[in-house]
C-alpha cells in the first residue's frame, strides 16, 4: 500500500513540517508584535503630556465630575418642580367684559374681570355703572364655580372666556 519510508526521509519531513509551523508561528508572533507596538504608540499619545495620568485616576475623576452633574441636573429638575407648582398658582387666565346691564343708560360702562390661576381659581371684579355711580364688587372662584357669592352671567361669561383663552393658547 504505502511506501516504506526510510528513516531518516521521515525525520527530515518531520523537521520540514516542524519548521514550516515554526515559521507560521513567528510570522503570527511578529504581526501581533507590531499592532501592539502600534497600539502602545497610540496610547503613549493619549496618556502623554504634562500631567500624564493612568486610566484609572482618569476614570475616577470623570465619575467624580459626572456624580456632580447628576447633582445638578437634580437640583434643576427641583427648580423646575417647583416654577411648575408656582405657575399654577400665578394668575394667567385673564379675561375683560365690557357690558351694559340698563337699557336706559348708553355704553358699555360696566365691566367683569376674570383673574385665574392654572386650577381655574382666583377672583372676579365686576363694575356697575348707574347714574348716581359706580359699584365694584369681588367675588371668590374656586375651579371655575362660584365660592360663597352667586355670579351674574357677565360673570359667568367672562370665567368661560378666560378659561377658553387659555385653553386656546395651549395648543
Amino acid at each position: 500500500m504505502f511506501a516504506q519510508l526510510s528513516e531518516p526521509t521521515v525525520l527530515f519531513a518531520c523537521l520540514g513540517v516542524f519548521f514550516l509551523l515554526l515559521a507560521m508561528l513567528s510570522g503570527t508572533v511578529f504581526i501581533l508584535f507590531r499592532k501592539l507596538g502600534r497600539q502602545e504608540k497610540k496610547l503613549s499619545v493619549f496618556f502623554s503630556g504634562k500631567e500624564a495620568k493612568d486610566l484609572e485616576t482618569l476614570l475616577l475623576e470623570e465619575k467624580e465630575i459626572i456624580a456632580s452633574v447628576d447633582g445638578d441636573v437634580q437640583e434643576l429638575f427641583d427648580i423646575s418642580n417647583q416654577l411648575h407648582q408656582l405657575g399654577n398658582r400665578s394668575l394667567h387666565k385673564c379675561a375683560v367684559l365690557r357690558f351694559n346691564p340698563f337699557k336706559e343708560t348708553s355704553g358699555n360702562q360696566s365691566f367683569a374681570v376674570a383673574l385665574l390661576d392654572g386650577k381655574g381659581s382666583g377672583v372676579v371684579f365686576s363694575s356697575l355703572h348707574t347714574r348716581e355711580g359706580t359699584r365694584v364688587f369681588a367675588k371668590p372662584v374656586k375651579q371655575g364655580a362660584a365660592d360663597g357669592f352667586p355670579f351674574t352671567e357677565e360673570e359667568k361669561a367672562v370665567i368661560r372666556e378666560a378659561e377658553q383663552t387659555a385653553q386656546e393658547k395651549k395648543v
